[in-house]
């Protein structure tokens, strides 16, 4: 697929410069047939000699010479000016071409290959955009896909040695997480507008690459202790095998489940899933290829190349796991919606029903709105439970969360269960797309991802606002990160995961 920066660029420089040299050859092949011709043609009769010589005949035959000999000199003026001409035009536009070639321009007036600054402004000096970033924000992409693969990695590791075996690499693990958590925080403020000023947001993208290398130290500080040895070769490629026979074993479990699933619920309610038992299949046909030839390798005694096949079969085999646990937790996740929507609507009632007691007169010109919204929303919901048709419960639930939110109080009862499931299915769908399409997502996605996250692991210090605006973000961060990979091709589906040999 062709890369957006290659798309939006005219490709006119080579088809000029070929016109260029044409033009210079042709006007120095007819300077030159200019100058050679009159030489080359014949006379067209023989000279007549004058046996009586003449005065008048002289003075004639003298100005004919004079006039022969000067038209000759300004025969030779136009041609070597045509051939000059020709060769100071091709040398214009050989050194125009060249100039072009080293300050070309990317979309927007960018150097190409220079970071490209958020909200106009130029990125932090010292600092590259990493793949995805693009935007002023060096590191952040490349941070969290090292995070993202070392995770993976790190599972396999403990399968081969137990968890005592990973422990300091888990630690290095969980710093890293912290730090990235804590540069995604930055960037939504920066995205936010805070700061304001030039210099001050100049500043917050120097912290947020530095914060981003720091992941990448920490992360390359706790590989070695668990990456993979010659001699553990064999039993690194037995723990992949076993991973690997076991979600062979259940992928049609799963799809026959999702099958299930599309008789009882609104195909709306599956479309985070959809094909993912499919994507699960492929890339178990992928990890029986890498594991084969990571034995062939192995057995002829090159452990390096070995590895390489083992770490992209480990790949393979995590993101079909991704895959499958996806669908089996979108289907709990529905059944419970389901039995929950009943409570929901009743708890919503009832709290309508709390705020228009007489009671509490004060407001209530304020509170009748909204009171009048929610009526209507939990009309619409409890009609729709009731038409026995298949629904989705989970976007019901989110209908009356929304539409009580202003009302709701405290965070018990049965809407700040429901706020907390919807927040939760959002943020966990999010956050398995991008892990399985990883090297096509842009760092916005992520960035609103992040942000849910965070805002969902306040736990019980959270709001019900805090859960619904996690809920918007992590559902606004899986829309931008399909419309990433929609744009940039299914990379994640055709390249090997990080760090692996080609």
């Amino acid at each position: 697929m062709t890369s957006p920066l290659f798309r939006g660029r005219p490709r006119r420089a080579g088809p000029h410069l070929s016109v260029r040299v044409a033009h210079a050859v042709l006007g120095g092949a007819a300077g030159f047939v200019w100058l050679v011709l009159p030489g080359m043609t014949p006379p067209t009769a023989a000279p007549v000699a004058i046996t009586t010589p003449s005065p008048v005949g002289s003075t004639v035959s003298a100005a004919a010479a004079t006039d022969g000999d000067e038209t000759s000199g300004a025969d030779l003026v136009l041609p070597v000016a045509v051939v000059g001409a020709a060769g100071a035009l091709a040398g214009y536009g050989y050194l125009r071409r060249r100039r072009r070639a080293t300050s070309r321009t990317a979309p927007g007036g960018r150097t190409a290959g220079a970071p490209r600054a958020a909200d106009g402004e130029a990125a932090a000096p010292g600092h590259g955009g990493g793949e995805g970033d693009g935007d002023g924000v060096p590191g952040l992409v490349d941070a969290e896909n090292r995070l993202l693969a070392v995770r993976e990695e790190l599972t396999f590791a403990e399968a081969r040695g137990g968890p005592e075996a990973v422990a300091p690499s888990a630690r290095a693990v969980r710093d890293a997480e912290a730090e990235l958590a804590s540069a995604f925080a930055m960037r939504q403020r920066y995205d936010e507008g805070v700061p304001a000023g030039t210099a001050e947001r100049r500043h917050v993208l120097a912290g947020i690459a530095g914060r981003c290398e720091e992941v990448i130290r920490t992360l390359d500080a706790g590989s070695p202790g668990w990456s993979v040895q010659a001699a553990e070769l064999p039993r690194a490629l037995e723990a992949a095998e076993a991973r690997f026979r076991e979600l062979t074993a259940r992928t049609p479990a799963v799809e026959a489940g999702l099958s299930a699933l599309h008789a009882r619920y609104a195909p709306t309610a599956l479309d985070a899933v959809t094909g993912y038992p499919e994507l699960a299949k492929d890339r178990l046909v992928l990890a029986t290829t890498e594991l084969n030839s990571a034995r062939q390798a192995s057995d002829m005694g090159r452990p390096a190349e070995a590895t390489g096949h083992l770490r992209a079969a480990e790949g393979a085999i995590a993101r079909a796991g991704v895959f499958l646990a996806e669908t089996d937790r979108l289907a709990r996740d529905l059944d419970g919606a389901a039995r929950l929507v009943p409570a929901a609507l009743t708890g919503a009632e009832a709290a309508l029903a709390a705020h228009r007691a007489p009671t509490r007169p004060e407001g209530a010109s304020h509170l009748a709105p909204l009171l009048l919204h929610a009526d209507t929303v939990l009309a619409a919901v409890r009609a729709e439970v009731t038409s026995g048709r298949p629904y989705d419960p989970l976007d019901l639930l989110r209908r009356v969360v929304r539409a009580t939110e202003p009302l709701a109080a405290g965070d018990s009862g049965v809407l700040a269960a429901a706020a907390r499931l919807t927040a939760a299915d959002s943020v966990a769908a999010a956050e398995a797309f991008l892990a399985t399409h990883r090297e096509g997502v842009r760092v916005t996605a992520r960035t609103r991802l992040a942000e849910a996250r965070r805002l969902f692991a306040r736990g019980n210090a959270a709001t019900q606002a805090d859960r619904v605006r996690a809920d918007d973000l992590a559902r606004e961060a899986r829309a931008s990160a399909e419309q990433d990979v929609r744009l940039r091709g299914h990379q994640g589906e055709r390249q090997r995961p990080e760090g692996q040999m080609a």
